[in-house]
């Protein structure tokens, strides 16, 4: 299987790198933009064919010089930020940038893959089911969920989504999310501080329905993550739009409690002022409603928060890499 992955270094991209070698497919191509960060590390040990920058990529493949040889294209490749606020970016980088390898892999017959978010699921009023009808109800929070929802939406109405396979990624964290800088898990961005003796911060609430700390996320491991974005590689047949989060929510108090057990440190936690400009745009709940994904045959059980934190760790404090 010769395999396109965009966004190959990132946090997701790097992760599904090192699955795919692990059941022996090297022949992928990366697409992806280095800059100055330390992405470049995530690609170290692991194999693949060869490399291409993003800004290049998209003439290239019009120019039909990978016509006929490819068996997949996977696109991860995007700008992340939930707090990007060049909203002509994200439009150019999610959704116009999607469209393009859209329409190509559909017009050449290539399987095609896409990472959306639950950024799109907005305050949650509407529900978390990844049905069409739904998706075509909702109403981001953000710029970010808007790039996203944008392109589910052009596939929808389009009546592409049946074609194609896409997932609604909850709240990802683990091993290579390390060059991600403010959006890193809090997990990551909170070990040194916990495992040295300090006190680990979370935001306190702004609604009388959930307690400082109390809001309430659907976290998901890295490696559940990949497992099944992988048996929908091996099930290409397999189309839709889906939600990829275990199913269940916990709250950010049981996030930092498990991440000071597997430090072996009683809980100490802070709670500080959430910062204005995100007041309004924070997701207080969201839950995978996983139906969809079960109905497709995927039948992964996911690690629990704690079993996840716990695996974690070892990488954290080795500042290892998938």
């Amino acid at each position: 299987m010769r395999v396109l992955l965009t966004g190959g270094a990132g946090f997701i991209g790097s992760c599904l790198l090192w699955k795919l070698n692990s059941e022996g497919i090297k022949d992928v191509i990366i697409v992806d933009s280095l800059g100055t960060s330390d992405k470049w590390q995530n690609l170290t040990g692991k194999e693949f064919e060869d490399y291409l920058e993003k800004e290049d990529f998209l003439d290239y493949l019009e120019s039909d010089k990978l016509k006929g040889a490819l068996d997949l294209i996977v696109h991860f490749g995007a700008c992340t930020s939930t707090t990007e606020k060049d909203a002509s970016y994200l439009i150019e980088n999610n959704y116009l940038y999607s469209k393009r390898l859209a329409k190509w892999a559909l017009t050449h017959k290539v399987p095609f893959i896409y990472a959306s978010s639950a950024a799109t699921y907005g305050d949650g009023k509407l529900g978390y089911s990844d049905s069409d009808e739904n998706s075509l109800k909702l109403r981001p929070l953000n710029m970010y969920g808007y790039s996203k929802q944008l392109f589910d939406l052009w596939l929808i109405r389009n009546k592409l989504s049946n074609k194609v396979t896409g997932f609604k990624f909850f709240n990802v964290f683990g091993p290579n999310e390390y060059h991600k800088g403010d959006m890193k898990s809090v997990i990551a961005k909170n070990f040194d501080n916990v495992a040295g003796g300090e006190r680990m911060q979370l935001f306190k609430s702004y609604k009388k329905d959930y307690p400082d700390g109390g809001q309430k996320r659907d976290f998901v491991y890295i490696k559940d993550a990949v497992e099944v974005v992988y048996y929908f590689i091996t099930h290409l047949n397999k189309k839709g739009i889906f939600n990829l989060g275990t199913g269940e929510a916990r709250t950010w108090n049981d996030l930092a409690a498990a991440l000071f057990r597997a430090v072996n440190r009683k809980a100490e936690i802070e709670y500080i002022e959430m910062p204005e400009a995100i007041r309004e745009k924070y997701q207080y709940y969201t839950q995978a409603d996983l139906t969809k994904l079960r109905e497709a045959g995927c039948r992964h059980n996911f690690f629990s928060l704690e079993e996840a934190i716990k695996d974690y760790v070892p990488y954290l404090k080795n500042h290892a890499y998938l």
